[in-house]
């Protein structure tokens, strides 16, 4: 419900200029809605009545960028991190990325930290809402540098499983971590991935075909 004030004056502008200076807004931020136009009665004196306004401030729409973007700022602001924060965002999906000086601490090991972050991030912007939109948290661009680190990795331990023919298993890893993992090695022609265990502890397991 949008926040309302009446004024009166002795003209319907007089009124609407009270409200606007008690709510420190323009006149195209609230609705106005005229109660009573007054009239000045005779001679002004007799039988006058003032004019009587309500003023409801506009409701404004936050985009779920803006949700995203103010709720990353607070949580950075209480760890102390001085950070500067972007935001892309389409009908599927919200890209945040944030960059700055000695922000290692949002990543965390392994990125564990950013993807709690991203996890917040995405329950705070999508409630209330009945369509789900995807976060995609990226600090210091982190996740493309992660994800060339580990096509490097499949490529290498897969040659390693050829050669030794002995499986390998890796180290536990997150969902994101591990599709790029059987993503790289899907179509090898020697090897095949699975994963095995369970989270947080799940990893890939590279074998021969």
């Amino acid at each position: 419900m949008a926040y309302s004030i009446e004024k009166t004056g002795k003209t319907v502008q007089e009124a609407i200029s009270a409200a606007l200076s008690e709510l420190n807004l323009s006149q195209e931020d609230v609705e106005i809605e005229v109660l009573d136009e007054g009239n000045k009665g005779i001679f002004g004196i007799i039988g006058s009545k003032v004019a009587k306004i309500r003023a409801s401030v506009k409701e404004v729409e936050t985009s779920r960028g803006d949700i995203a973007s103010d709720f990353l700022y607070t949580i950075l602001n209480n760890m102390g991190v001085e950070a500067d924060i972007s935001v892309n965002e389409d009908e599927e999906s919200i890209v945040v990325d944030i960059n700055g000086d000695d922000i290692g601490i949002i990543i965390g090991r392994r990125g564990e930290t950013m993807d709690s972050l991203q996890y917040l991030t995405s329950l705070v912007i999508n409630k209330g809402y009945e369509d789900y939109r995807r976060v995609i948290l990226n600090v210091e661009n982190y996740r493309q540098k992660r994800e060339e680190t580990l096509i490097k990795l499949a490529n290498r331990l897969a040659d390693k499983v050829v050669k030794y023919k002995k499986p390998v298993t890796l180290e536990p890893m997150n969902p994101y971590e591990r599709r790029i993992i059987h993503s790289t090695l899907q179509g090898h022609k020697y090897v095949e991935t699975y994963s095995t265990g369970e989270e947080p502890k799940r990893k890939v397991v590279i074998t021969l075909k």
